[in-house]
């Protein structure tokens, strides 16, 4: 029996970006009049929004502390504008009650569409279940290029809430979603998997893991008895196994695959554990060169974009319009990517420091990239933010009295720093905590905000720096 599938909350029609403009309108904080001049007139060409996930303020502090000391500055710590943002859900049985500690799935959709849900849903609606529509559907609809990196699963929940509409985030590959997901099967007339839909949106470029997802058959449809990994071939896509095939990827549109799960981390250390641990960090030997960095991925993905993007300002006649005037008044096709560093969040969750912090030092890697490239290119927006904090405290390295499972690691500064992993009595999984995040951006279309943001205001910057409202 087929299952009717829900309506869209809002359709992608001329109507629906009017709908977008007002919500993006309520939405964008104020500009201050004095710093409106250092804008670029008009919007961004491009935006590059990169997440560390779980990577609050406790996070950065201890990554800054063990890579470069108290005193030192991690590369996102050169950002000019900086805020705070709220992160909070919302409940599912009563959408107007908070949720003050949020997942992944409610957060990406928050600041993928303007619109809190529960958690665990992927770009619907709390109670009512129904799609809305997020900025790289919108984008997409519009002309840009768009693009999505991890180092989780890209079809994990931060990835997924920018380009998909399942109503449990766990709904990554047709076998999932049959199980879970039955209205959004494709087999019972829904869109399908997340990673069924990250190929029928078109994602010009798609990197991190998951190939366990992608390889799944898909059960209906055009494409029922390949996997998703053919359908995108069959779409055009080169598919990218390893970091040797993503270093000569040249065309897009691009679905890179580089392990069957969640990336490997780059460090690796004891857990804390009650009591304590003496922790030292080593390279992680499951890293091997098969394996893209999150800055290879964050550069290569640049590169394809930007390239692309360059290409589309060709004249008729396959050269550049020199006319200045001209080219300001045609709407020139820029991109927008999403990047997360989605290991923070999987190693506090694991109480093991240094990997965490090997995490967060190799976020701030693909953010130098991201930086590099917009203060070349003139025309992109860089953002930096986090979807929640976490539960690793820097505590006194003296304390001996700690109730979570404790590390202590040697900073760059030649100290002891003993981390605190609190939420859970043992090294078992540790919680997210419901904490404020960072906020910072760099580009044309960088504007003074408050110093309080929630998620969805980040919507509305986005989407009116792209153009979109």
């Amino acid at each position: 029996m087929k299952i009717n599938r829900r309506k869209r909350a809002i359709q992608f029609t001329g109507i629906g970006l009017v709908a977008l403009a007002t919500i993006a309108a309520a939405t964008v904080p104020a500009v201050a009049d004095e710093k409106s001049d250092q804008s670029r007139k008009g919007s961004a060409q491009n935006v590059i929004l990169l997440v560390g996930d779980g990577m609050g303020d406790f996070e950065l502090s201890a990554a800054r502390n063990y890579s470069v000391g108290a005193a030192g500055r991690l590369k996102l710590d050169a950002l000019p504008e900086r805020s705070t943002v709220t992160t909070y859900s919302v409940q599912e049985s009563d959408p107007s009650a908070p949720n003050y500690v949020p997942d992944s799935a409610a957060t990406s959709t928050a600041w993928s569409t303007g619109v809190k849900t529960s958690n665990g849903r992927i770009g619907t609606t709390a109670g009512t279940d129904e799609d809305i529509p997020t900025t790289m559907e919108l984008a997409k609809e519009a002309g840009l290029l768009i693009g999505n990196v991890s180092t989780a699963r890209i079809t994990d929940a931060t990835p997924a809430g920018a380009m998909a509409h399942v109503a449990k985030r766990g709904c990554e590959g047709p076998v999932q979603t049959s199980a879970s997901c039955a209205a959004d099967a494709v087999e019972n007339g829904g869109p399908g998997s997340i990673a069924e839909q990250s190929i029928n949106l078109g994602v010009d470029v798609l990197l991190g893991g998951g190939a366990d997802r992608y390889d799944q058959t898909i059960a209906g449809g055009p494409y029922a008895g390949k996997t998703v990994t053919d359908s995108a071939k069959d779409r055009g896509y080169s598919v990218l196994r390893n970091a040797a095939d993503l270093s000569t990827a040249k065309q897009l549109p691009a679905l890179g695959l580089f392990g069957g799960g969640h990336l490997p981390t780059e460090l690796v250390g004891p857990q804390a554990a009650p009591g304590g641990v003496a922790a030292t960090c080593t390279p992680n030997p499951a890293f091997t060169a098969d394996v893209p960095t999150l800055e290879a991925m964050t550069r290569s993905a640049i590169g394809l974009l930007s390239s692309a993007e360059s290409a589309s300002k060709q004249g008729e006649n396959g050269k550049e319009d020199r006319n200045e005037d001209n080219r300001d008044e045609r709407k020139a096709a820029g991109f927008f990517l999403q990047v997360e560093g989605a290991s923070i969040d999987k190693q506090d969750h694991a109480a093991n420091p240094c990997a965490q912090i090997g995490e967060t030092i190799a976020f701030d890697r693909a953010v130098q990239v991201a930086l590099d490239f917009a203060k070349k290119d003139g025309n992109t927006t860089v953002i930096v933010t986090a979807d929640h904090s976490h539960t690793s405290q820097i505590i006194p390295a003296t304390d001996k009295d700690s109730l979570g499972a404790t590390a202590t690691l040697t900073t760059a500064d030649g100290q002891p720093m003993k981390l605190s992993y609190g939420t859970s009595p043992t090294a078992g999984s540790q919680d997210h905590t419901g904490s404020t995040v960072p906020y910072l951006s760099y580009g044309p279309a960088n504007v003074r905000v408050p110093s309080l943001l929630d998620h969805t205001d980040i919507f509305g910057i986005v989407n009116k720096a792209l153009g979109l409202s």
